[in-house]
């Protein structure tokens, strides 16, 4: 097979009568039309969705983050030919602004409601589950610590766990609906342009759950991908990701009140040493060997730098707030977005913050340091915190209702009940009862989670006319 077979290559053959369209372009019709992107609209980015009309949901957020990756993909092909489809050596070397541009708009799609707690809680919910069912398995058993640890993988096996960006590919290859197929038979190009934890859950709980693992290990084989790399493509998304979270989320922050530039904010001490807090708890290179002084001095000198940046364009924007506060953001997307560049990384090549023709660690901790300053100015608000919390009791309270199947079999809508019956009659179903709800409730947008919270609990009945 040629380099373009492989990457317009489906899982499911179909007939090519869309001359009309390529197959990416097919691929970007399906994402944008699809229910999944439709309820991005309804699930929080960092405030709750609903919260104003200003502030970003996950998918104004992702529509940025594409609109970011396709410019930054098309700049990166100019700079280097070596990229392109007519001389790349491997289908994942590379970089078509349409995939980026596609896996960009799908990179949040398995996120459930009510943002990161979301994730946080039905997380928890299956690991509590699968230590209660181990439990219940060696009860009245001698159990030595080797049976605890088969015994609780078996269970792992069973239930697997939660992670978002694993629930993209439950998303798009199952639970979405496709005339007689389950999913929406994305391009190879486009799914492992997504696929930025190439591994299975069972090794690293970031990784993908069993069903979709096993196609997706079958391409990066074919396509010769080495271990626990990534194509160009998903490289660049997920850069264009971390460049969206940096900025936007500070102009959202900004524009809440919750972030205020000037000299006494940027510099409080409490704030700075939570910074400093955030990055220790990462798990990310640019930071490892680094001890906490330089840490700080890194994190002063990103803050002094926004800082010197918004002081700069205050008077340019004629001291208008809402002026400074989006140029202040275009200018930090530019200059990241132009500090990007490909290099060789081993038998691989990598997409980073290039200088000199080597890797910008510093730029890197840059992006990283405003991350964590988005976060741990809006993450531990008071009100956002509440939020949270009252979020955790949604979603446990959900699970309580539908975990039972012979009291949730008439309380969950008829399609998931049909498709869990046609699940469990194929020689190797997808679901248990348990994982079929926690697809359930993360597929929720906020506000729906909170409907049928009401009407279950009583704080508020819907209408029996009200369509689920």
């Amino acid at each position: 097979m040629s380099l373009t077979e492989k990457r317009e290559h489906r899982q499911h053959a179909e007939d090519k009568h869309e001359a009309s369209r390529s197959s990416f372009e097919r691929d970007y019709s399906r994402l944008i039309h699809s229910p999944t992107f439709r309820r991005l609209q309804g699930k929080s980015q960092v405030f709750g969705a609903g919260t104003g009309d200003y502030y970003r949901t996950r998918l104004t957020h992702s529509l940025e983050v594409a609109q970011i990756a396709r410019q930054a993909a098309k700049n990166l092909v100019f700079q280097y030919p070596e990229i392109t489809l007519e001389r790349a050596d491997s289908p994942g070397l590379v970089l078509d602004p349409e995939v980026v541009e596609c896996a960009s708009i799908a990179h949040d799609f398995g996120h459930p409601p009510f943002g990161h707690k979301g994730e946080e809680v039905l997380a928890d919910i299956l690991e509590q589950l699968i230590e209660e069912r181990t439990r219940k398995a060696l009860r009245g058993k001698k159990e030595s610590a080797e049976q605890k640890r088969e015994k609780h993988s078996e269970m792992r096996y069973r239930y697997e766990h939660f992670e978002g960006n694993a629930h993209n590919f439950r998303l798009m290859m199952f639970l979405e609906k496709r005339e007689n197929l389950d999913g929406l038979n994305l391009s190879d190009a486009v799914l492992l342009g997504i696929n930025k934890y190439p591994f299975s859950g069972l090794e690293n709980k970031k990784g993908m759950y069993r069903n979709e693992w096993n196609y997706i290990s079958e391409i990066r084989k074919e396509w010769r991908i080495p271990e626990r790399r990534t194509t160009l493509e998903a490289q660049l998304m997920d850069l264009c990701d971390d460049i969206a979270y940096s900025a936007h989320d500070l102009e959202d922050g900004i524009k809440a009140g919750k972030i205020e530039v000037h000299e006494h904010f940027m510099h409080d001490e409490g704030t700075h040493r939570l910074i400093i807090e955030k990055i220790q708890t990462l798990e990310d290179r640019v930071w490892q060997g680094m001890g906490r002084e330089a840490i700080s001095m890194k994190v002063s000198a990103v803050l002094d730098d926004y800082l010197r940046v918004w002081n700069m364009k205050w008077p340019v924007c004629d001291r208008d707030f809402s002026r400074t506060r989006r140029e202040v953001k275009a200018y930090w997307v530019n200059h990241f977005v132009s500090s990007l560049g490909v290099i060789d990384d081993g038998n691989w090549k990598k997409v980073t913050f290039v200088k000199d023709g080597a890797e910008n660690d510093d730029m890197l901790r840059t992006v990283s340091v405003l991350k964590s300053f988005a976060w741990v100015t809006m993450i531990r608000d008071l009100r956002v915190q509440r939020l949270q919390k009252r979020s955790e009791w949604i979603i446990r309270r959900l699970w309580d209702a539908f975990v039972d199947p012979k009291t949730a079999i008439s309380i969950i809508p008829g399609d998931w009940i049909q498709r869990f019956e046609r699940d469990q009659r194929q020689e190797t179903p997808v679901w248990t009862w348990e994982r079929m709800v926690i697809d359930y409730i993360a597929g929720m947008t906020d506000m729906f989670a909170e409907k049928i919270y009401n009407e279950l609990y009583g704080l508020k009945v819907g209408s029996i006319y009200d369509i689920d």
